[in-house]
């Protein structure tokens, strides 16, 4: 991995930019973002139609080669859209597309690529408009959707299980389980004697949890210059490794 050469207070108006592009051209498209989200590269994320609305303390990733989506899609107006709980993870390359109601409960968390739709988006014989039919899809809390899934319309899928990676998800999955495969099937039970523990249950403590990073960010950062920085963008073969 190259070595972060930026000064802390660089790096700091970094995380500053992204604030204001989110604030700037995000929200605007949110009927709601809860507080203290980590919201990276944020100009790789993608909204379109609404409701789309966002709860506290997600991370939501973006990256210019696989860009997050969220898309609305209605000629209706009074429909729940797309409804993501608090401590959510969203990696790079989701897409979520919703033409009434996807909802994502608290700590789920969603890897890279995967898709989640309550639609066929066309008729199987009139294929020139979208279908009238569509069925909600709900995360329960606590959900782990692997690489690649897709997640289909009318499915649910219950508290703490997970999805495995390029799996295709098209009935519903009961609560505490490992599911894979095209269709999905449950492969085994989570052992009901250990405990698991979620993203809220870590991260809960925002202001500890800042306290943390900012200090560890520091040490990391610590004897990086501004010009060094610079030369580092000129000459990146030049970085120690």
């Amino acid at each position: 991995m190259i070595r972060d050469t930026r000064p802390y207070y660089i790096k700091k108006a970094w995380y500053r930019l992204q604030h204001l592009y989110v604030r700037h051209y995000l929200v605007p498209h949110l009927t709601g973002l809860g507080e203290h989200p980590f919201i990276i590269k944020p100009w790789h994320i993608e909204l379109f139609g609404g409701p789309i609305c966002i709860g506290s303390h997600v991370t939501l990733l973006g990256c210019s080669d696989k860009k997050t989506r969220l898309t609305v899609w209605s000629d209706k107006k009074e429909i729940p859209g797309i409804t993501i709980g608090d401590h959510v993870l969203i990696s790079p390359g989701v897409r979520i597309s919703a033409a009434h109601s996807v909802t994502v409960k608290d700590s789920c968390m969603l890897a890279s690529h995967s898709y989640i739709t309550d639609s066929d988006w066309h008729g199987i014989y009139d294929r020139s408009l979208p279908p009238s039919d569509f069925s909600h899809v709900v995360l329960e809390e606590n959900v782990w959707i692997g690489d690649s899934a897709i997640v289909c319309k009318g499915v649910t899928i219950g508290k703490n299980s997970i999805v495995g990676a390029g799996s295709v998800v098209t009935s519903d999955i009961p609560a505490n389980v490992i599911a894979a495969g095209n269709p999905a099937k449950i492969i085994r039970s989570l052992d009901p004697d250990k405990n698991i523990i979620t993203r809220k249950d870590r991260y809960t403590n925002t202001e500890q949890m800042t306290r943390f990073l900012e200090a560890s960010e520091k040490q990391s950062l610590d004897g990086n210059t501004f010009w060094g920085w610079l030369r580092s963008l000129v000459f990146p073969g030049r970085q120690a490794r």
